[in-house]
């Protein structure tokens, strides 16, 4: 069994991403599967070149993709991505696409293969503030999930995946008033998110 498990570089003037920095601590086996981590650009065309190769090339049972979303206070786990990238703030190649899709002649959404609501259940059980998101935004994080569900889609995979939107660590929220949570919360967050989807 292997999962890829995949965090952001910063981006937004922030000095870390406190979805790498949790991705990078994990442990390299969880559950009895093999984890695979890569840090992503946070850019449009870095994500649709890379994650593919990524997810052909590692095969694995499960991909979770994580992401920061400052100003929400929980982790939360996204339902569906869509075929769209928008942006008034350039990616970290100064690139600001407006209502162009991620790939031509897509579907217009995906929703998530994870078991999402488990994966809250599982979180809320641990003691770590946990919801449901019915939206991943239109930026590189919603463009990230819906390259990776529709690489596996075209592929042909039985991969399950998902994407998890997690708060500003407490370092970024020291100089402003935002919802933050210690990275190591994040990290146990996104470990059980781990196990929870290769119970199925």
């Amino acid at each position: 069994m292997k999962v890829l498990v995949t965090g952001f570089e910063p981006f937004g003037g922030e000095e870390i991403n406190p979805s790498w920095e949790a991705v990078s601590g994990l442990p390299d086996e969880i559950g009895g599967a093999e984890i695979v981590k890569h840090q992503l650009p946070v850019t449009f065309n870095g994500v649709r070149r890379i994650l593919p190769r990524l997810i052909v090339g590692e095969r694995p049972e499960v991909v979770i993709l994580t992401g920061q979303a400052g100003g929400r206070p929980n982790i939360t786990v996204e339902r569906v991505a869509i075929n769209v990238m928008d942006s008034k703030t350039p990616d970290n190649e100064g690139f600001a696409p407006e209502d162009e899709p991620v790939f031509e002649d897509a579907p217009a959404a995906y929703f998530a293969t994870l078991p999402i609501k488990t994966i809250v259940r599982a979180l809320r059980g641990a003691k770590i503030p946990a919801g449901v998101s019915n939206t991943a935004g239109t930026y590189v994080c919603n463009a990230a999930m819906f390259t990776a569900l529709h690489t596996i889609a075209v592929a042909g995979m039985e991969t399950r995946s998902g994407f998890i939107h997690v708060p500003f660590s407490h370092e970024q929220a020291l100089e402003k008033p935002r919802p933050s949570m210690a990275v190591e919360t994040i990290r146990k967050a996104i470990e059980v998110a781990i196990e929870t989807s290769l119970r199925g």
